[in-house]
């Protein structure tokens, strides 16, 4: 896979970066690795574009129990005993104990049984 990097093949690199294509397709479409892609892109200068790796959501609010108050979601969250043990602490469903989203999965709802008739 080591290509001669010609001004076509630059173009095409600046084009298909510019686009906004990952390393890995760039390489793809030109035959080389994703490093190679990753190396001229750096020698050349190109503008640097921002991870396409998904970063991970900032961790959610520790609630406590002696924080819990009413009107706040009381679904349980992670093991209790360890330091991140914690309570979802949503805004709650009216006349429920937790919020939209544990009702859901708190309260199934059981599919109403068809009546049977009988041939006689």
């Amino acid at each position: 896979m080591s290509e001669e990097w010609t001004p076509t093949r630059i173009s095409i690199l600046i084009a298909l970066w510019d686009e906004g294509l990952t390393t890995s397709e760039i390489g793809v479409r030109l035959g080389v690795t994703k490093n190679a892609v990753v190396g001229k892109v750096h020698r050349l200068g190109l503008p640097t574009r921002g991870s396409p790796i998904r970063q991970k959501a900032p961790p959610a609010q520790i609630i406590r129990l002696e924080a819990l108050r009413p009107g706040m979601c009381c679904w349980p969250d992670g093991e209790p005993g360890d330091d991140d043990f914690r309570f979802c602490g949503e805004p709650v469903v009216p006349e429920k104990p937790y919020c939209a989203e544990h009702c859901d999965r708190a309260y199934v709802k059981q599919p109403k049984e068809s009546k049977r008739t009988v041939a006689a």
